[in-house]
């Protein structure tokens, strides 16, 4: 014990550091909740319906890949729809600014491996600043700076996240034990 003592007293800072950075790794233990089946199919059932109305919209108008980023935004916006990175307002600012960064990102520069990385870099501290942070508009930044999609894409991004909001807010608040939004700005 006093081994211990001793050995903890003359630590140097770095073995202290090293030491508190190694303790953060382990996580802290967690109960899982129970599942809630009811809600869980509600919740399919409503990312279903919107995914099936976008993608009829994103596949007639010639955008293909923005059934990526936006499946992502259904499964936050009907799978955790009380969460903040699901409100409206992320979701919208956050394809808006996270597409309009790729595109001009890549009408300067093009594809590369570096413009790629600068994107998502970019994109992450431009929804933290503003506030709009939702996961799946880094998708759409990847997805219009990777594939060259050109300005057509923010279009289509914006009217299917917008379609996946409406449908979230009319499919959501018909159940009592639901809402969404939660706030829209």
């Amino acid at each position: 014990m006093e081994v211990e003592k001793s050995f903890s007293q003359t630590k140097s800072p770095f073995l202290s550091y090293l030491s508190s950075y190694a303790k953060k790794m382990k996580g802290e233990l967690k109960e899982e909740p129970k599942i809630n089946y009811r809600d869980a199919v509600v919740s399919s059932l409503g990312g279903l319906i919107a995914i099936i109305i976008s993608s009829s919209i994103a596949l007639a108008l010639g955008y293909p890949m923005a059934l990526a980023p936006i499946g992502a935004s259904c499964v936050l916006v009907f799978g955790a729809h009380k969460g903040p990175l699901s409100q409206p307002r992320h979701v919208l600012g956050g394809h808006f600014l996270a597409t309009v960064s790729a595109l001009i990102i890549w009408s300067l520069f093009h594809r590369s491996l570096i413009t790629i990385a600068i994107v998502l870099a970019f994109v992450l501290i431009v929804m933290i600043l503003t506030k709009t942070v939702h996961p799946p508009a880094a998708a759409s930044a990847i997805v219009a700076i990777n594939t060259g999609a050109g300005w057509g894409f923010l279009g289509v991004i914006l009217l299917c996240a917008s379609v996946v909001i409406l449908i979230s807010t009319a499919y959501n608040n018909l159940f009592q034990d639901r809402q969404y939004p939660r706030y829209w700005i």
